[in-house]
């Protein structure tokens, strides 16, 4: 009796094993102990509007930046990531409609458990109003943009992405240095804080002479900034079918912005609301030795001052490929 009961409880025990290890399987594979080599492709831009009754023809002034194809090589490896971008020899938009942009782009990132931080600077330098000919007589049909070399624009962020769903991972995410395995959801949070804004370094203000209202002071501005604090709630859905893999990330919030223009000495401040949106999707092929992916996203940020409003989008798109190597073992001596 002793040993059927003996033989019954190592039975009980190895199913309990058993149905504990098949629901605690993981949905998605990290390559830690691999050597990640990876390139990419693509561009990035920051184009932003102002919005003012300037006019009865004229209510918005489109600033557009001109862009380089940027070609970046990284490496991952467990914890340490390393990525050097470069921009390519010429132009997408003639410079002579467009001028020229320089771009600088810098940023880290790292996860906690469920957390995801990631720390970027993007600095643009560079910009052309579009169709300044309707109010500038020095311009024409063939020369109809207002270039602007000192005009530059600034996008430095925090932000910390916090999963519900304790098996989502931003790196599965990403898919560099792992991948999902199956279907996977899961609501977040994202505490965000921004410093955000343009300028043109004191030089001239960012509305031309010729739309400047003389009773409104802040379409005199030289600079227009905010700095955002707050939480953003989305959700991220990945879906997998054999080797292929596509990801949505979406949030939508409102964060509390401490904002300001400086004109001609005269800097003023003031505290209000702000939505903020931001998506990002990530599509392509996975395997365990190499991968090809589409990347993109877009971060939407907005400055009002009543009825004078300032809307940039930061967007990317870049094509990454990239192969994982075993990392080589050293043999051991025979004795």
């Amino acid at each position: 009796m002793k040993a059927l009961r003996t033989k019954i409880l190592l039975l009980f025990l190895t199913v309990s094993l058993f149905s504990f290890s098949q629901d605690d399987t993981l949905p998605y594979v990290r390559y830690k102990e691999k050597i990640v080599w990876y390139t990419d492709l693509g561009f990035s831009t920051a184009p932003f509007k102002l919005k003012y009754p300037f006019t009865d023809d004229v209510s918005t002034l489109k600033y557009k930046n001109n862009m380089s194809a940027v070609l970046g090589i990284g490496v991952s490896y467990k914890w340490f990531a390393l990525r050097l971008g470069i921009a390519l020899p010429g132009t997408i938009r003639p410079p002579s409609r467009y001028g020229k942009t320089q771009y600088y782009d810098l940023g880290f990132d790292f996860s906690v458990k469920r957390a995801f931080f990631d720390v970027d600077l993007h600095l643009y330098n560079g910009y052309a109003i579009k169709n300044a000919y309707r109010w500038n007589d020095s311009l024409n049909d063939l020369r109809p943009n207002e270039l602007r070399p000192e005009l530059s624009s600034v996008s430095f962020s925090i932000n910390t992405w916090i999963f519900k769903n304790p098996h989502f991972k931003m790196s599965a995410f990403r898919g560099k240095t792992g991948s999902y395995t199956e279907d996977i959801h899961s609501f977040y949070i994202k505490p965000t804080f921004n410093v955000h804004g343009a300028g043109s370094n004191g030089k001239e203000p960012l509305i031309p002479y010729q739309l400047e209202d003389t009773n409104q002071t802040k379409t005199a501005a030289h600079s227009i900034t905010a700095v955002d604090l707050g939480i953003v709630p989305g959700m991220v859905y990945v879906k997998r079918w054999k080797s292929f893999q596509v990801g949505i990330m979406g949030g939508l919030g409102f964060v509390v912005q401490s904002k300001f223009y400086l004109t001609d000495g005269i800097n003023r401040g003031f505290l209000g609301l702000a939505p903020r949106f931001d998506v990002k999707i990530i599509a392509g092929y996975n395997q365990p030795k190499y991968f090809v992916m589409l990347v993109t996203d877009f971060d939407n940020k907005s400055i009002r001052f009543n009825d004078l409003v300032y809307r940039q989008t930061f967007y990317n798109i870049k094509i990454v490929g990239g192969i994982r190597l075993d990392r080589k073992k050293k043999k051991q001596k025979e004795d």
